[in-house]
């Protein structure tokens, strides 16, 4: 008897290509890279060939990114506030500086994301 390789379900689909894209890799192969540089796509991967540049994640990126670092600034800056009373230029001094380093590490793999997630959908264009 022969083992049949399991079916791909649309689910396991979605999590191949969140966890390829969130190591900013190739969403169909997963060994190529999706980016050249910090957050342009590659219009086809070197290993696969497949059409990397074909899918438009252009605005989801930024948003999801915002509302997670604001959730983590928020929060902390909360935190800051009810336990030490800081003044108000501890607290800029603190949260903007951390704000605009969350953003910017952030930002590449929430983008390698909506890609592997767009891979998974057979979003395109």
């Amino acid at each position: 008897m022969h083992d049949a390789p399991a079916p791909e379900t649309s689910a396991n689909r979605l999590w191949t290509g969140l966890r390829r894209g969130l190591r900013r890799k190739c969403p169909n192969c997963g060994h190529g890279f999706a980016f050249n540089g910090y957050l342009a796509l590659r219009s086809q991967c070197e290993v696969c060939e497949h059409p990397i540049g074909e899918y438009r994640c252009d605005d989801a990126p930024p948003y999801f990114t915002i509302f997670l670092v604001g959730h983590i600034v928020v929060g902390g800056a909360l935190t800051m506030e009810q336990s030490m009373s800081p003044s108000l230029a501890l607290q800029l001094s603190v949260w903007l500086p951390t704000t605009v380093i969350l953003c910017l590490a952030i930002l590449p793999f929430i983008k390698g994301a909506i890609l592997g997630t767009q891979w998974a959908m057979k979003i395109k264009g």
